[in-house]
């Protein structure tokens, strides 16, 4: 294994032969493309404007994704590029780095998308984002390349699942009754929360949750057009997104350094009325607003 990580810290070194502050800056913008953030600005525009059904798959296979990728890191316990070799740190990154969680939340998020959308320049588009953020971690040091490939891997299995098992899942889903799907909505979330309690995950799940919980009484209380466009679909979602970044400004301070049992709770149950408010809090002001 060590000569697996000397041979990562060598190519990293010799990728950061050209870097430069514009580089780093051009470079730390890319990489912020497979944040947490990012998933937060393109998911509601799936629920509000393009395909609520696609919202909602994308939400619970991400949600999936990070709880599985954050149980690898742990159990292979790699140390970060910059962790053993200071001079290479041009990012920050917290926890292991085996496998990439940006490379394999970035491919499953865009990769999923271009098989919705079916065409070539999205598959174009999804290439290209993917790799340049891969390519990022390399750069900034906070990844071996090899945790670059390892989160491509299992972006790759996570698709291959979704492609084959979504279908059968979904259509067992949809035909429970309200209770059961509320229940599932609750349950499963909340197994895999005290499965992986980290505070990235208590927020991820909230979220699943409360997406759970608000598709399940869209589908019976709340019929609305989704796909919309012009100047409807850009004043939905800045209405919407808007009620979303406080609430995730709200949340972020309600979870000071000191991890106690009343933040966590805090956050949680946040993440959950934002997960509610993406998949139909939002929709049910659209449908009052007219829009």
């Amino acid at each position: 294994m060590e000569i697996i990580l000397q041979w990562g810290l060598d190519v990293i070194r010799i990728i950061q032969q050209v870097q430069n502050p514009l580089l780093n800056s051009i470079f730390l913008a890319i990489t912020s493309l497979g944040s947490s953030m990012s998933f937060l600005l393109v998911l509601p525009l799936l629920f509000w404007c393009v395909d609520y059904n696609l919202g909602v798959r994308l939400t619970v296979l991400c949600c999936l994704s990070a709880f599985c990728n954050f149980s690898l890191k742990d159990f292979f316990s790699q140390s970060r590029p910059f962790e053993l070799d200071p001079g290479v740190a041009i990012g920050t990154a917290r926890g292991y780095g085996l496998p990439s969680g940006h490379a394999q939340g970035s491919l499953v998020l865009w990769g999923s998308i271009a098989v919705w959308a079916k065409k070539n320049w999205c598959w174009l588009l999804a290439i290209i984002v993917v790799a340049l953020i891969g390519f990022s971690r390399v750069y900034l040091g906070v990844h071996f390349p090899t945790d670059v490939l390892a989160g491509w891997a299992m972006g790759i299995v996570f698709l291959a699942f979704y492609l084959v098992l979504q279908p059968k899942i979904e259509s067992w889903i949809t035909s429970q009754i309200l209770s059961v799907q509320i229940l599932l909505s609750l349950v499963v979330p909340l197994g895999m929360l005290l499965m992986h309690f980290t505070s990235v995950m208590v927020y991820q799940l909230g979220m699943m949750v409360g997406v759970g919980v608000g598709a399940a009484l869209k589908v019976r209380y709340l019929p609305l057009s989704v796909r919309v466009s012009g100047w409807r679909g850009f004043v939905r979602y800045i209405i919407g997104i808007t009620f979303m970044l406080g609430l995730f400004g709200m949340l972020r301070s309600a979870y000071p350094i000191q991890h106690t049992a009343s933040d966590i709770a805090i956050r949680f149950l946040l993440s959950v009325v934002n997960g509610v408010w993406m998949s139909l809090g939002a929709l049910w002001l659209f449908r009052l607003l007219r829009l």
